[in-house]
C-alpha cells in the first residue's frame, strides 16, 4: 500500500515538473533566434495548450470522485444529505480553482509572453 502511493506522489510529481518545464521554457523562446517568427508563435500556442489540458485534468478528475462519492454517501446516509452537500459543494470550488489558476497561465502564455 505505501509503495502505491509513494508511486502516485513520484507520478504526480512528475507530471508537475513536465507542467512547469512546457510553461516556463516558452518565455525564452521570443528572444531566443527560431528558424522564422511562425515557430516562436506556435510553440507559445502549444505550450498554451499543453497547461490547460494538462491543467484541466486533474480538477476533472477530482469532481468526478466528489460527486461519486457524494452520491455513495447520501445513498448510505440520506438524513445528512444537508452537510454532505455542503462540504461537497466547498471541495468542487477549490477543485475548480485549481482549473482557474491553469486557465489563467494558459492566457498569460498566449498573450503576454
Amino acid at each position: 500500500m505505501a509503495g502505491k502511493i509513494a508511486r502516485r506522489g513520484w507520478m504526480a510529481a512528475m507530471l508537475a515538473g513536465a507542467f512547469f518545464l512546457a510553461t516556463t521554457g516558452v518565455a525564452g523562446a521570443e528572444e531566443a533566434v527560431a528558424d522564422n517568427e511562425f515557430t516562436t508563435i506556435a510553440a507559445k500556442y502549444m505550450a498554451a495548450a499543453i497547461a490547460m489540458g494538462l491543467g484541466a485534468i486533474g480538477p476533472g478528475i477530482g469532481i468526478g470522485m466528489l460527486g461519486g462519492k457524494a452520491m455513495e454517501a447520501l445513498g448510505r446516509n440520506p438524513e445528512a444529505a444537508g452537510a454532505i452537500q455542503t462540504n461537497m459543494i466547498l471541495a468542487i470550488a477549490f477543485a475548480e480553482a485549481i482549473g482557474i489558476y491553469a486557465l489563467v497561465v494558459a492566457i498569460l502564455i498566449g498573450f503576454v509572453f
